[in-house]
């Protein structure tokens, strides 16, 4: 799945995930019900906002929930899933934009589809995911054609972007396309007084969606000779940072002119989660369960093996000579490596880790070498975080406790 707001599951309250967890399972089993099975690979972790959004401003209504049978990706649980109009809005804004990506990755030539081949394919499931999105967009009164004409302009601006070109030129037509959907939230949820400031947070966040994106692929472009806005406007990550943090910082604004039921999912994905989202693109993160992860002194807080190590002159670490360090004559041998397991079974094995959840939230054996792993989603130990407006408010923060009293 693909998406720059990508929670960690531990950072929210039992309540929150139960609800996150809902309406990304409502998005992927819309897209299935009223688009068949294949299109449930564009399931992304930003759509799903367009149908919080929708639910936020409503309120959970009668008949807003149902239970969904087992699903793999659950540990084969049912799960009370979001359904509606919120969802089917989120399932034709993901189809349309999964179509703009694979179009952009074919006019990149990224990977198999330099082929001609495969790179007709492509464009032949984009077009049927364009169509796709129409028919559901226009069943609920939303005009898709808005989105695919900001995905058709982009092309014609990044052919003519260059060295001075200011970026934003560049972001306008992703700015465009997540205004609209956001925007139109507010005419499904009956609150047109809430358009305009959801534009501008959609518009936002685009913005943001749009140069993160070239942050995380600025390196891989370069090495393939991929487009990239940053390196075509010739714009540095100083400034790309710049304009995230105003582009945050606006999304907040808007947010506190929009009339919410209840809106406490709302405000931990975008205003707590995406700056998360911002400060891991430019590696400035700090979540304690991923390894060598960066302090503020800029070393490593964790070993390569991701265990607390002694700090630099610890009296009680081990000397060189001594003989009951690890590895030295008088310490216990080390147990035999397993044997690694064949490519077949560790295939078999990774199957089941992945379908049952434990290669994201859980401990488990390497499939092939057997060595432990931590999950990336395991002893995340950062949920309560002093943040910039919860921290402050002593409210309790939103992220762990279900309230918060701050007005960020």
């Amino acid at each position: 799945m693909f998406g720059i707001v990508r929670p960690c599951t531990h950072r929210l309250s039992e309540g929150l995930r139960v609800e996150w967890m809902a309406h990304l399972c409502g998005l992927c089993l819309a897209l299935r019900a009223d688009h068949g099975q294949f299109a449930r690979i564009v399931t992304n972790y930003d759509g799903l906002i367009v149908s919080v959004l929708t639910e936020a401003q409503t309120g959970l209504a009668p008949g807003g929930r149902r239970t969904a049978g087992p699903c793999p990706l659950r540990a084969m649980r049912t799960a009370p899933v979001a359904q509606g109009e919120g969802a089917r809005l989120a399932a034709a804004v993901s189809l349309v934009l999964a179509s703009a990506k694979v179009r952009d990755h074919v006019a990149d030539r990224d990977g198999l589809l330099a082929r001609r081949p495969v790179a007709a394919a492509a464009r032949r499931v984009a077009a049927g995911w364009d169509r796709a999105g129409a028919r559901t967009g226009a069943a609920l009164g939303f005009d898709t054609a808005l989105l695919v004409d900001a995905v058709d302009r982009q092309t014609g601006i990044e052919t003519l972007a260059g060295i001075g070109t200011p970026l934003l030129t560049v972001t306008e037509p992703t700015e465009t396309a997540t205004a609209a959907a956001f925007a139109h939230t507010a005419h499904l949820a009956g609150k047109p007084q809430n358009a305009a400031p959801l534009a501008e947070a959609g518009r936002l966040f685009g913005r943001l969606a749009h140069l993160l994106d070239a942050v995380e692929d600025r390196e891989a472009d370069a090495a393939s000779g991929a487009w990239n806005p940053l390196t075509a406007t010739g714009t540095s990550l100083t400034e790309a940072r710049r304009l995230c943090d105003d582009a945050l910082h606006g999304v907040r604004l808007a947010l506190r002119e929009v009339e919410f039921t209840d809106g406490k999912l709302v405000h931990v994905l975008l205003a707590h989660e995406l700056r998360r989202s911002v400060d891991r693109a430019f590696g400035t993160s700090s979540c304690s369960h991923r390894e060598g992860q960066e302090g503020q002194g800029g070393q490593g807080l964790l070993t390569p093996g991701g265990s607390f190590g002694p700090p630099p002159g610890n009296p009680y670490g081990a000397p060189p000579g001594n003989p009951y360090a690890p590895g030295g004559p008088g310490s216990p041998p080390p147990p035999p490596p397993r044997d690694r397991r064949g490519l077949i079974a560790g295939c078999l094995v990774w199957v089941g880790l992945a379908c049952t959840c434990q290669m994201c939230c859980g401990s488990f054996e390497d499939p092939w070498s057997r060595e432990q792993r931590q999950a990336p989603c395991q002893n995340c130990g950062d949920c309560c975080e002093a943040c910039s407006c919860c921290g402050d408010c002593g409210e309790g923060c939103c992220c762990c406790g279900d309230s918060c009293g701050c007005d960020c």
